[in-house]
C-alpha cells in the first residue's frame, strides 16, 4: 500500500522568516501611532507602497527601521515601485531590503536607505527591472 502524497502548501511564515530580516518589527497599530496617523491612513499608505507589510505570526507587521523619526523613510516609496515592478513580492523586497551587503553603509540595503547612499539603492532597486 502506497501512502497519499500530499500536496506541498508552499513556504509557511516562519520559512519566509531568516537571517536576512529586520532586527524588529511594528504591528500597523504601532506604526499608526508613532506617525500620529489613522489605522485606516497606515492601510492606505501599504496599498500606495508608501510602506511594506508583511505577516509574521498572522499579524501584519513593518520592519521598525523604516519608520524612522514619526516618518517612513524618504526614498522608500520609490524603492518598493522599482521592486514591484520589478516582479518582487512584499516578502522577496524585505529579503532584498535586508540582505548583507558590505560595500553598503550599515551592511543592509535597508539600513543605506537611510542614509547619503539611498540613490544607490534606488539604481540598484531598478536595475532589478532589466
Amino acid at each position: 500500500m502506497t501512502e497519499p502524497v500530499s500536496a506541498n502548501p508552499g513556504p509557511t511564515e516562519a520559512d519566509l522568516a531568516g537571517p536576512t530580516d529586520p532586527a524588529g518589527w511594528l504591528t500597523l497599530p504601532d506604526v499608526a501611532e508613532r506617525l500620529d496617523l489613522s489605522i485606516s491612513k497606515v492601510h492606505q499608505m501599504i496599498r500606495d507602497r508608501e510602506l511594506l507589510a508583511v505577516r509574521r505570526d498572522g499579524v501584519r507587521r513593518i520592519p521598525a527601521d523604516l519608520v524612522a523619526n514619526r516618518t517612513a523613510l524618504k526614498h522608500l516609496p520609490g524603492v518598493l515601485h522599482l521592486l514591484t515592478d520589478a516582479g518582487y513580492g512584499d516578502e522577496e523586497i524585505v529579503r532584498w531590503l535586508y540582505e548583507p551587503d558590505e560595500t553598503l553603509p550599515g551592511g543592509t540595503p535597508a539600513a543605506a536607505l537611510g542614509s547619503d547612499q539611498a540613490r544607490e539603492i534606488k539604481r540598484r532597486a531598478q536595475a532589478l527591472g532589466f
